[in-house]
């Protein structure tokens, strides 16, 4: 079984999005491939419990189904920081709980589990710990979704030195054009090719219509894609 953990630069840089079309491309080469989103905030009632939009796309884009409290187990109402929201509601969140939540994912029979975070890649999940403390407890390769707009020089390469100090094993980033405005996009682009130190992966290009994905040969090696 393959694992990755899918980070962003921030909060919108694009996780869904590219998590999504991850999960869409393991099925078009017919891999067993499920979403897990551990952690949700800004959920709605629906079948009488909380939903998350964003969990329920990565169902959508799965090939292993599995229940919904399965797929996104921490679940809260308020769009905050989920810390704060599972203080007001007085669910504690830790790294034990998450590890237990995960072993219910790896029991789906999926050949491949995608975990995205939330929020960027400092996030609190308690008064002492962060999200990145379960992702090195479980030794989770990870994926860094770049959000392409101004700022994402200073957010990509803070995330990645910060990995580096922890001995994350980051296997490459993916640039999602978020602003399809952006000033000198391809010049923003080569700078992080040039000053990351992992691979591009991919290139998520602003699109209105049908999201699309230029894949990179690393990509297709990193999940184990013959072509």
């Amino acid at each position: 079984m393959k694992e990755f953990f899918i980070t962003g630069t921030d909060t919108d840089a694009g996780k869904t999005h590219v998590t999504s079309l991850l999960l869409k491309l393991l099925a078009q080469h017919k891999k067993q491939a499920i979403g897990f989103k551990p952690l949700a905030a800004g959920c709605e009632m629906a079948f009488d419990q909380l939903v998350n939009a964003d969990a329920l796309i990565l169902m959508e884009s799965a090939t292993v189904s599995a229940k919904y409290d399965v797929v996104n187990p921490f679940a809260f109402a308020p769009p905050i920081a989920p810390h704060i929201a599972a203080e007001k509601v007085g669910v504690s969140i830790t790294v034990d709980k998450l590890s237990d939540a995960y072993k219910n994912v790896k029991q789906q029979g999926a050949d491949i589990i995608l975990t995205e975070g939330a929020g960027g890649w400092a996030l609190p999940i308690n008064k002492n710990d962060y999200l990145y403390d379960w992702v090195k407890a479980e030794k989770m390769p990870v994926i860094l979704v770049v959000g392409m707009r101004l700022g994402c020089l200073n957010h990509a390469l803070l995330t990645a030195a910060h990995m580096q100090s922890m001995g994350i094993n980051c296997v490459g980033w993916i640039a999602n054009q978020v602003d399809k405005n952006m000033d000198e996009y391809q010049a923003n682009l080569d700078s992080l090719k040039a000053r990351l130190p992992f691979p591009i992966l991919a290139i998520s290009p602003y699109s209105e219509q049908t999201p699309k994905l230029q894949i990179y040969k690393s990509l297709l090696s990193a999940l184990s894609i013959n072509t």
